[in-house]
């Protein structure tokens, strides 16, 4: 196994230590991706892994960067629901309106996927809401179409 691999290994097991050390010997992992675009940051968030990706932004990761997607760490969260990380993030300054290939945003994804805390903090953070999806949806279509009542309330008040 390369060392790309047992790094991005370490990530996905939440091995603090381990990703510290690998990242101590060769501190270009920090930019690299794995096969599907994701960097070490997207991959921590996507795996729920707190204390890492914090480490990792404490290094430099790049905040906004993209996967093969167009899909920024804070996207992954906004639709896993891990609203820890969602904070950390943006308190980071994640870009919480990036758009990604199928013009979907962090909002977007929190209103399909009933993140209502999540959504909360987006717009705390001066999330867009009138930017439309690849079909022409809004975060607030996307709630309706679940039927998520506090979320459609939450959206309509600042639509």
């Amino acid at each position: 196994m390369s060392i790309k691999e047992d790094f991005f290994n370490e990530i996905r097991n939440g091995n603090l230590t381990k990703v510290t050390q690998l990242l101590e010997s060769d501190s270009t992992l920090l930019e690299t991706t794995d096969d599907r675009g994701s960097t070490p940051l997207i991959l921590s968030t996507y795996y729920n892994q707190l204390d890492i990706a914090n480490f990792l932004l404490e290094k430099g990761a790049k905040i906004d960067a993209e996967d093969g997607s167009g899909n920024t760490a804070l996207m992954g969260v906004c639709f896993k629901g891990y609203l820890d990380l969602a904070r950390l993030l943006v308190e980071a300054g994640a870009n919480v309106n990036h758009v990604n290939a199928m013009g979907a945003t962090c909002l977007i994804y929190a209103a399909t996927f009933n993140k209502l805390k999540i959504a909360e903090l987006l717009m705390e953070y001066k999330a867009d809401v009138s930017v439309k999806d690849a079909r022409g949806n809004t975060a607030l279509d996307n709630a309706k179409m679940q039927g998520t009542k506090p979320m459609i309330e939450l959206l309509q008040k600042s639509d």
